[in-house]
């Protein structure tokens, strides 16, 4: 290669390594309930934006084309090129990007330090609680009137930032328009996806069709059998509320660490000696969501590769009811999300964030193929064991299918609620508060069909951020995905779970980074185009056919050996609680899981 070009292509990379690294430290201090970095995350935004928006960058790698001398500098340039025009921004523009930034770090500022709470029905007093912990309550407390009260809470909360999520929302499709876009949902598709967002609504529409049955089946079952079902606070709890109860021995948060080591052990996950910091519990101040994002991305220093570096997080009320389940999936999700960005082998790191040209479709099958497994019935009568060691039990599997069932063909309807939700808030003209809450209920009404109005819409944190807003339609996009590429392995495989193949073929596809598109990458993994089929077929399959194919797949992995020996992901791996570190890899992964389930069951003493 010719030492110029070797030389621009180094420079480029460390530029956007720096940038990316000084963004993505503060944003994680930040998130986690330091807000006196505020200044500085958004500082470093802007410091970051201005690189991938300089038009000066697109035209010197253009010029570098131009004297580029093998198909392999041209290749690399090339990706450069495709980022760059990616991210062109008028300079003019430019100060209502920051405009947008500083807002929504306000917002989120304002939402992060929200007292959080209910008002008890019996004693009109305050209770403080997290979003997360009512969340819980209205799955599993008995009291129908503690759930309402959450309830109300959500809803009251919902409009803390509703003016400034209308002023920011028309600052967006500001900005998108400027660009020549539709409205800020059609520019973040192109970006995310390079899809039209008609062809993600095309899909959902035909999804709908096939299964909006199941509402009119959850209507008669209200009728029927269980009145009140519809009712908001009632439905989670009166379809599954005792099964989270029942579940819940089968799930402590104090053995999730282990088992999620093993599974992925077993089916050879490898962090390349990448770094990953998990911090996991409920904590006053911090993001209420959970989250993977990069500070450190993988790189290459004359021809070496350099491993990158993962931070993740979840709310785990330990000791909740049903909050054990909820951390083990957020290691699953977010452990594969991880995976998936560390494996890469691309040379140029704006192939390895999180970031466009990253498909966040393709990024999130990653997530929830993993948190799919977990929730397999395979895994549980293999993992999830309560303290007697007892495995989770099939007659428990049999009852929860029996009664949920019902609800399997409306299962991508909370994402779609999301999805149609944004798209109508962009398109609306004139928006104002009360527009936005009648869409807000309008779509509540049509996807879940509840007996009340509910202003949940507004209580989903993606909106609320540039970088999430107009992006939960790529979690359905993933579940289209996962259920084809899950097909796939049971067919070529007879098992996922435990399954050192699969493991291979995902790192395989692993290696590509961002190289790909969405639709590119679902054909290269499970040789088909992306299509609803697989999912239709799975969320429209009725009880009887369900029950018999998961004990056929839990058969299939009775003669697959467990995994026992020593778990070795190829991490440094810290377990922190805000600034605290509380366990590490240093001795071993076991020392890690054994040294924080101590603390955690200290924890729960404390409360």
């Amino acid at each position: 290669m010719d030492p110029s070009a070797e030389m621009f292509l180094s420079e480029l990379n460390a530029e956007h390594l720096k940038l990316h690294r000084a963004f993505e430290e503060a944003y994680w201090l930040f998130k986690m309930g330091d807000h006196d970095v505020k200044d500085a995350m958004n500082d470093a935004e802007k410091a970051r934006d201005a690189f991938r928006t300089d038009a000066r960058n697109l035209e010197r790698v253009r010029a570098a084309i131009s004297a580029a001398t093998s198909p392999k500098e041209i290749e690399r340039l090339r990706i450069w090129e495709d980022f760059f025009k990616l991210y062109q921004t008028p300079a003019e523009l430019m100060p209502l990007k920051a405009k947008i930034g500083k807002l929504e770090s306000d917002i989120g500022q304002k939402l992060a330090t929200a007292k959080e709470g209910y008002i008890d029905p019996h004693t009109n007093a305050f209770v403080p609680a997290s979003k997360v912990a009512m969340r819980m309550m209205m799955r599993t407390n008995h009291d129908e009137a503690v759930r309402k009260a959450c309830f109300d809470a959500f809803e009251k909360m919902a409009t803390l930032a509703l003016e400034e999520y209308v002023a920011v929302v028309g600052l967006r499709n500001e900005f998108a328009r400027a660009l020549g876009f539709e409205d800020y949902y059609a520019y973040h598709v192109h970006m995310s996806e390079g899809m039209a967002k008609e062809r993600i609504f095309k899909l959902f529409s035909e999804i709908y069709e096939c299964t909006k049955y199941g509402l009119e089946h959850i209507r008669k079952l209200e009728a029927e059998r269980m009145p009140g079902l519809r009712k908001p606070w009632n439905f989670n709890y009166m379809m599954a509320g005792s099964f989270t109860l029942e579940e819940n021995p089968y799930y402590d948060f104090a053995d999730a660490l282990m088992r999620w080591g093993r599974s992925f052990a077993a089916l050879g996950i490898d962090f390349r000696g990448g770094t990953l910091q998990l911090d996991l519990l409920q904590r006053d101040g911090k993001y209420n969501s959970g989250f993977c994002h990069y500070p450190d991305l993988v790189h290459f220093e004359n021809g070496k590769r350099y491993p990158g570096a993962a931070n993740f997080t979840c709310n785990v009320v330990y000791g909740q009811p049903g909050a054990g389940e909820q951390g083990h999936k957020t290691l699953f999700h977010e452990g594969g999300h991880a995976a998936d960005r560390l494996a890469s082998e691309q040379e140029e790191t704006c192939l390895n964030s999180e970031w466009p040209p990253a498909s966040i479709a393709w990024t999130e099958t990653q997530s929830q193929f993993m948190e799919t497994m977990f929730s397999s019935i395979e895994w549980r009568t293999r993992y999830a064991k309560n303290k007697e060691g007892l495995p989770y039990p099939l007659d428990l599997f049999e009852r929860t299918v029996r009664k949920l069932r019902i609800v399997a063909p409306t299962s991508l309807y909370s994402i779609m609620f999301v999805s149609e939700f944004e798209k109508l808030v962009y398109e609306t003209e004139d928006l104002d508060a009360e527009k936005v809450m009648r869409i807000a209920k309008d779509m509540r009404r049509k996807y879940m069909d509840h007996s009340e109005d509910s202003l949940f819409a507004l209580s989903v944190p993606h909106i609320y951020s540039s970088e999430h807003s107009a992006y939960y339609h790529a979690y359905g996009l993933a579940f289209l995905a996962i259920e084809q590429w899950r097909d796939y392995f049971y067919e070529k495989y007879g098992h996922i779970v435990d399954n050192p193949s699969v493991g291979k073929e995902m790192r395989e596809v692993w290696k590509l980074g961002s190289l790909k598109t969405f639709a590119e990458f679902v054909k290269l993994a499970t040789g088909k185009e992306l299509s609803a089929d697989a999912y239709i077929k799975d969320a429209t399959m009725d009880a009887d056919a369900y029950l018999a194919r998961g004990k056929e797949r839990i058969a299939r992995l009775a003669s697959v050996p467990e995994w026992n020996g020593p778990v070795r992901l190829n991490a440094v791996i810290k377990m922190v609680h805000g600034k605290e570190t509380v366990a590490d890899t240093s001795a071993s992964f076991e020392a890690m899981a054994e040294k924080y389930a101590s603390w955690l069951n200290a924890q729960k003493r404390q409360v």
